[in-house]
């Protein structure tokens, strides 16, 4: 992969965030050189990095960040937790539609040669195997029903464009829920071990979390989702595929181990049964992946350690928060 990214003028859109930096680390490591657009204030980017703020939602600021650009990872998006989905699901469709439209569409009309587009679990509908080809045979879960069928629509939009345009070199992933430093600490929007982090560092001897524990979800470090990303567009496949651990961790375990590795604990976990959970069971099959060379390497209590490691550091890290918007 070396060899192939060497060199190439590359596009990260939301480069600054979870996946994002860890893209970045990759390419870098790779010879490439490296373009981030974001609405976040840069944090501690190498220097070799050319940095654009600028938003998405204006078409012509992605004419102009596309512009002689080889190969473009389009992972700029909302990211939120299903309680703030369903609270506020104009906030996560409007600039998730915009973003992924503007930025496809730039992309064809400027030539770009390779175009990878993040889409998400949310796809799917709930069952024990989420498997790729499963998708339009379901609808979206009704607990995550309006992001679900936000990353539909996009995905369908590069269908669209290999027919009509014969825009062919458009890789789709789906990761997992994924994890690590740079990720969204709000315990209002953020997703479940992030915000369980956040909630953790102000207990004294109770984090208290909503449920009884028993969801089973397949959790992804962002590295990993990183290294499956470089991977996914440099084979070029052009059907959609899954970057998750293939393996099942109940929110009770998740609890457990952030509740034990903050360094006020250990916490005594309370769990608030009369609060709604999500959908019992979420795993993905990465049959694919696996075939294409890919493997989740780091585990979860390696990685939620990790992740609290980077957040004692990195406290004021502040991400843009498209929830808090207003207009």
């Amino acid at each position: 992969m070396k060899k192939f990214y060497k060199n190439k003028k590359i596009l990260i859109t939301g480069g600054t965030g979870l996946i994002g930096r860890q893209l970045v680390n990759q390419l870098l490591s790779y010879g490439a050189k490296l373009t981030v657009v974001s609405l976040d204030t840069p944090y501690d980017l190498n220097a070799k990095i050319k940095f654009i703020k600028k938003d998405l939602r204006d078409f012509n600021n992605c004419l102009k960040v596309c512009k002689n650009i080889d190969y473009v990872f389009h992972l700029a998006g909302v990211k939120g937790s299903p309680r703030m989905t369903l609270k506020k699901p104009a906030s996560f469709m409007t600039p998730t539609l915009m973003f992924s439209i503007n930025m496809m569409e730039a992309a064809r009309r400027q030539k770009v040669k390779r175009y990878l587009f993040t889409s998400s679990i949310g796809v799917y509908s709930p069952r024990k195997r989420l498997l790729e080809g499963d998708v339009w045979k379901t609808f979206p879960s009704k607990k995550d029903y309006i992001p679900g069928w936000t990353k539909r629509i996009c995905e369908l939009q590069a269908e669209a464009f290999k027919i009509e345009y014969n825009f062919k070199n458009v890789s789709i992933v789906r990761p997992a829920n994924v994890y690590g430093p740079f990720d969204n600490f709000d315990e209002t929007n953020g997703m479940v071990i992030p915000s369980l982090i956040s909630k953790a560092f102000k207990s004294k001897k109770y984090l208290k979390v909503w449920g009884d524990g028993s969801e089973i979800r397949d959790f992804i470090y962002s590295t990993d989702v990183a290294k499956g990303m470089a991977m996914t567009l440099y084979e070029g496949i052009k059907y959609p595929i899954n970057l998750g651990s293939g393996k099942g961790v109940s929110i009770r375990t998740i609890a457990e181990v952030i509740a034990k590795s903050v360094p006020n604990g250990p916490l005594k976990v309370s769990w608030d049964k009369s609060k709604p959970s999500g959908d019992k069971i979420r795993l993905m099959n990465v049959t694919k992946a696996i075939k294409m060379g890919f493997k989740a390497n780091i585990d979860i209590v390696t990685g939620i350690k990790n992740t609290i490691n980077w957040y004692i550091n990195s406290k004021q890290y502040k991400r843009y928060n498209a929830f808090s918007e207003k207009f």
